[in-house]
């Protein structure tokens, strides 16, 4: 699975058998870091792209989709969201959406690839808004394996905005059961994580996967999915909770939270009925 630039185009597979072609107007860099092939490139219908090893991470003209879906729903769920980690995300647009709260005190982003975060601070700006320069903002670059085994703070909230764990190497490992406990471990009493889980529909084994090591570790789980134009498919999210749920709330309460912590109005997807929407929107399953 992956994809490779030829003439002007993108062939970009996102399953076993199914391929899109993306017609490339510029390549902004290429580059292999330590850890990863690069490519940033302005496509046809997307805009600015990020691509990780031959896989779509980003476009411009979506990413709004995925990262609200990522990050509000465990954000909104918690009744005093103040200090989050963050795993991955190497664009900054995780950081962004979760900086857009008042409640947050603090904000630990912990990337593996130094290399990539500082592409991304060049030529992603409108992906991370400036956010990599909030004062709450803290970014370590180190093993996110590492940190959490490490660290003796503790979140409200932690969020896992990885590579696909069907994708490259780097990421496999912080799917594993053994992850999640330590995720546990550094959760609050009342905490609670969520993951990207790639696609249900295409690589089913490698979700249920993953799914059966958050339910091996956390008494709340909650599977949601969202279509990403650019991935080519639904992709799926997975909480664990220690305490709340998220299908509890309802779209008033939701709404409420949105107002009161400053939220509501920088939004382009994420609301209080695509909450609800997101809560029971069924799993894709071939």
């Amino acid at each position: 699975m992956g994809s490779e630039i030829l003439g002007l185009s993108i062939i970009q597979t996102f399953s076993p058998r199914d391929y899109m072609i993306i017609k490339v107007e510029s390549v902004i860099a290429i580059t292999k870091t330590k850890y990863q092939e690069v490519i940033i490139a302005d496509l046809k219908g997307y805009g600015r792209a990020l691509v990780l090893d031959g896989l779509i991470q980003s476009t411009e003209v979506d990413e709004y989709i995925y990262h609200e879906s990522l990050v509000h729903p465990v954000m909104v769920t918690h009744p005093n969201p103040e200090r989050v980690l963050i795993i991955g995300g190497g664009e900054g647009a995780t950081l962004r959406e979760v900086l857009k709260y008042n409640t947050v005190r603090k904000v630990t982003m912990v990337d593996i690839d130094g290399e990539l975060i500082e592409l991304c601070k060049k030529y992603l700006k409108s992906y991370h808004q400036g956010a990599f320069d909030d004062p709450r903002a803290e970014v370590l670059i180190m093993d996110g394996k590492e940190y959490v085994k490490k660290t003796q703070e503790k979140f409200n909230i932690v969020i896992l905005d990885l590579t696909d764990p069907y994708g490259p190497e780097i990421s496999k490992a912080l799917y594993s059961q053994e992850f999640y406990e330590k995720i546990y471990k550094i959760l609050k009493d009342d905490g609670l994580m969520v993951t990207q889980a790639g696609s249900s529909f295409y690589f089913e084994k490698v979700y249920d996967y993953v799914l059966n090591n958050v339910r091996q570790v956390f008494p709340v789980v909650v599977e949601y999915n969202v279509w990403i134009p650019s991935f080519g498919y639904a992709c799926n999210f997975i909480i664990g909770s220690k305490k709340y749920n998220p299908k509890t709330l309802n779209i008033n309460e939701v709404e409420e939270r949105l107002n009161k912590r400053g939220v509501r109005g920088k939004l382009r997807f994420y609301s209080a009925t695509t909450h609800i929407s997101l809560m029971y929107l069924p799993i894709y399953r071939a």
